[in-house]
């Protein structure tokens, strides 16, 4: 889009006459100044402009001196100008990098070894580091592992139809035994088909309900408009995609019957499956499926392209054919590379050849949208020339249409989401949960989801640091062993990753929608020096090496399990392999990385090439399989302490003092109400603290309330309204199955870069 094309043409420019090699508590007792508590509007940025001048960033173990960005420079800016030049200092390198391997499309082994590199320099800056993946943790469970796809791109996971949910908790024996039946079988149909005669003949009984506990709160149903895994969680039942992954992982025809690939791999074609009906809430047909409903979709999306359009974007995605043109006023909707060639044959045409494109389609961004009914609600498109509004859909559960296997029967926000099963649904014989149940639990009370998975009020539970004593305590009725002894199996972790942001363009000292709450302890001045040493390489590594990930973990799941989720790159070591020999570049050496080699291998030989002392794989984690998961790579006291001296010199050149006596305070903020959050900050705050001798403090900055908070990290849509110096509560899971899918969000105008404090 405009503003991307804007950046790279800048960063090329820039990179012509600077050399950046940049990838590489108690409290203020003074009162927060005005000027710290005001919004920066982003203005409309000039097609052409210069980063601001700056000495030359230098990379690990380099001696030249570091002055810095130049401050008055950059405050002279608009906001958008201050963060090309933010960017530029710190992420100049990885975008160059990432750049070239962006545009390898015709040798994926080639495309994953280069971005395996480029990535290497994103985590060599510092800006974020890796905390801890979804899993990791013990827990027991009725529900059966694997019978739903644990695929970890995409929203199928979040279908559930095809969960076998057990009225007992499952035996730890007899989850081995499930799971190798997994393994062995040769399809999903006739795994499920050997788990419920498993299940039957030892003893179990299936249940026609799935209940949870869900810490989420919604902002829409509508979910072709949000990017939040807190919408899709709830929303992704409600509809089917044109092809979907099955409980062995294996993507299977949903909506569309088959599909084609044109020779030169621009051109996807869909053949719909025919006869399946939308409905309303109540389940009455109100239409059928039909070719339009992706031009609907795609049409509603532009309208929305501040949420997912970057996924059809040839900057950030798969580069649908004038989807850009259209959103840039340059084209009409006709024009776009999406077609309803008759009501049951679907074409998309991308701008050039997309590899993943295929693994996109069970994403939210391509959920079917019945045009009648969306119009009903009172939404409208621009293709059609009328001003955009979404009217009323997707306000509430009665406001969407249904195609998918559940139906939403009660919708209480902060209490419960039930759904039923669909009986239009066009797979209804493969409906093995019939009623679905949510049931909000804010972690308030750090017992309750225990409690409720032994009562059978929810099917199973994690065991925090203070239900694993109970667990290890409490005796079913009946049996000789504990809780613990007879269910606990440890959950998989999954391709989430949990990072630690810096904030380095820091502009909202409480929260942007409410200014009451969130408040900072800094001043003026404390805010300055914050913002210099943030834009420090060699502070945020400091930072990083002196966290001490599992510690920090052992507060949640215990010591037995403190590393188990911990993660240490962004995108999982695992998540991509070579299938044929490939020789790239590193430091000027041609290297050549075996078949069988590892997405995780390649960023450990650019990182090792480089210098630093941060290892994000271990070829002997997972039981000699190799992982980059499950160990820390990144703490040592040694290394943070000699980080955080190479800044404290690189900073006094630039006039700003760093002692025990001046220190740079850090702000993070944390639920009061959960005894778990609370503690893992203050975990995070004497670690920092102690790691760097209180020549960095780290402010708490509580929330009583879990909601209000999200307003200070999550739900900003820039980063001018980011309320934090380090944030610890974000993640970022994957779309589709290439690792753009990660790095993308960390491009400019990327989604993640908002928690850097910039775009």
């Amino acid at each position: 889009m405009k503003k991307a094309n804007k950046v790279l043409a800048m960063l090329l420019a820039a990179a012509m006459v600077a050399s950046l090699a940049a990838c590489g508590g108690g409290n203020s007792s003074q009162t927060t100044t005005a000027a710290a508590t005001e919004t920066t509007t982003a203005a409309p940025a000039a097609e052409e402009t210069t980063a601001a001048p700056a000495e030359e960033e230098t990379t690990g173990g380099a001696e030249e001196a570091v002055t810095g960005p130049d401050w008055a420079a950059i405050d002279a800016m608009d906001y958008d100008e201050q963060s090309d030049a933010l960017y530029d200092y710190n992420l100049g390198e990885f975008y160059e990098y990432y750049q070239t391997a962006k545009a390898e499309v015709a040798d994926l082994n080639k495309r994953y070894a280069l971005m395996a590199i480029a990535e290497a320099k994103m985590l060599e800056s510092g800006v974020f580091m890796p905390i801890y993946g979804d899993g990791g943790s013990y827990a027991m469970n009725r529900a059966v592992p694997h019978s739903t796809t644990t695929t970890s791109w995409g929203l199928d996971e979040y279908k559930w139809y095809t969960t076998l949910v057990c009225d007992e908790l499952i035996k730890i024996e007899d989850r081995d035994a499930l799971t190798a039946l997994w393994s062995e079988a040769a399809d999903a149909d006739s795994w499920l088909a050997s788990a419920k005669d498993y299940l039957a003949e030892h003893g179990y009984t299936l249940s026609d309900s799935y209940d949870r506990h869900s810490s989420y709160n919604m902002e829409t149903w509508d979910v072709i408009a949000t990017s939040y895994t807190s919408d899709s969680y709830f929303i992704a039942c409600t509809y089917s995609g044109l092809m979907e992954y099955d409980a062995k992982n294996v993507q299977q025809p949903a909506l569309a019957e088959s599909y084609e690939v044109s020779d030169d791999g621009t051109v996807y074609t869909f053949h719909l499956r025919q006869g399946v009906n939308w409905v309303d809430q109540q389940g009455r047909v109100i239409g059928e499926v039909t070719a339009d409903d992706w031009v609907a979709s795609l049409a509603h999306l532009a309208d929305n392209n501040d949420e997912l359009g970057y996924l059809m974007s040839a900057d950030g995605g798969c580069g649908i054919k004038n989807y850009d043109a259209y959103v840039n006023g340059e084209v009409s909707f006709d024009q776009v590379g999406v077609k309803a060639v008759d009501d049951y044959t679907l074409e998309y045409t991308l701008e050039a050849p997309f590899p993943p494109f295929i693994t996109m389609v069970g994403y939210g961004c391509f959920a079917p949208l019945n045009r009648d009914f969306y119009k009903s609600q009172g939404g409208t498109f621009t293709a059609d020339g009328d001003e955009y509004t979404a009217g009323n859909y997707g306000t509430s559960p009665e406001t969407i249409a249904y195609c998918g296997p559940y139906l939403v029967t009660n919708f209480t926000p902060q209490n419960i989401w039930s759904f039923s099963a669909n009986p239009e649904y066009y797979n209804a014989d493969k409906v093995n949960v019939h009623n679905l149940n949510f049931y909000y639990n804010d972690g308030s009370d750090v017992l309750r989801a225990y409690n409720e998975a032994v009562d059978g009020t929810v099917d199973g539970c994690t065991f925090n640091s203070n239900a694993l004593v109970l667990a290890k305590e409490d005796k079913p009725e009946g049996e000789d062993g504990t809780y613990f002894d007879l269910y606990h199996y440890t959950t998989t972790n999954s391709a989430t990753c949990y990072c630690a942001w810096l904030n380095i363009n820091r502009a909202m000292f409480h929260n942007f929608n409410d200014e009451t709450v969130g408040i900072s302890p800094q001043t003026e001045e404390d805010a300055a020096r914050t913002r210099s040493a943030m834009n420090n390489q060699h502070f945020r590594l400091a930072l990083a090496y002196g966290f001490d990930r599992a510690a920090y973990n052992a507060v949640s799941v215990g010591e037995d399990l403190k590393y188990a989720s911990l993660k240490n790159s962004y995108v999982p070591g695992t998540f991509a392999v070579l299938t044929a020999d490939t020789t790239v570049d590193v430091n000027g050496t041609s290297t050549t990385f075996p078949a069988g080699t590892y997405y995780g291998e390649i960023m450990q030989a650019q990182i090792d090439a480089d210098g630093y002392p941060i290892k994000v794989w271990d070829p002997t984690a997972d039981s000699g399989a190799g992982s980059g998961d499950g160990f820390d790579g990144w703490y040592n006291v040694d290394n943070a302490r000699a980080e955080l001296e190479k800044a404290i010199e690189e900073l006094a050149a630039a006039g700003v003092e760093v002692s025990a006596e001046n220190p740079i305070y850090i702000d993070t903020f944390y639920f009061t109400g959960s005894e778990t959050n609370t503690n893992t900050r203050q975990a995070y705050k004497q670690g920092i603290e102690a790691s760097l001798e209180g020549k960095v403090i780290v402010n708490l900055v509580g929330f009583d309330d879990s909601n209000v908070m999200q307003y200070a990290y999550y739900r900003n849509s820039t980063g001018a309204e980011a309320n934090f110096d380090i944030s610890h509560s974000s993640g970022w899971g994957p779309d589709y199955g290439d690792p753009q899918t990660f790095l993308d969000t960390i491009q400019p105008y990327g989604y993640m870069t908002k928690n850097l404090g910039i775009y």
